[in-house]
């Protein structure tokens, strides 16, 4: 995940990334792929601040300093889908990110990003 390397690399060194990252992919050879997860990408980091300050206010005893680098980028990911993404329902969300956190995380992640998340649930989705 591209957003994953924003945990490890400066600012300045992530347009190298996002190519790097396309280079591995298997789907690098699709333009409409690499356009559609670069400008996502792009979206995520101009709000990477506001996502954090969210996240920090949400999370009891967490901050995002603590939050392992795994469960940091599902929670930014799917954070991002809830608010900004109005094609990706809620719900859909939170289950990838549940997915996600348990196949890259430790074994509790998907609790924990599902606990985080619910958090952020609007009043009228409860059902998520």
């Amino acid at each position: 995940m591209l957003l994953f390397r924003v945990e490890f690399c400066e600012r300045d060194e992530m347009p190298e990334q996002v190519k790097l990252f396309f280079e591995d992919e298997e789907r690098a050879d699709s333009e409409e792929y690499s356009e559609v997860i670069t400008q996502k990408y792009e979206k995520i980091m101009q709000k990477l601040p506001e996502l954090d300050a969210l996240l920090n206010e949400k999370t009891e005893k967490w901050n995002t300093k603590r939050i392992g680098k795994v469960e940091l980028t599902v929670l930014r990911l799917a954070l991002y889908e809830m608010l900004y993404d109005e094609e990706i329902p809620e719900g859909v969300a939170i289950d990838e990110a549940v997915t996600i956190a348990k196949k890259f995380g430790q074994e509790s992640s998907g609790a924990f990003v599902n606990g985080v998340l619910a958090k952020f649930v609007k009043k009228g989705d409860q059902n998520s």
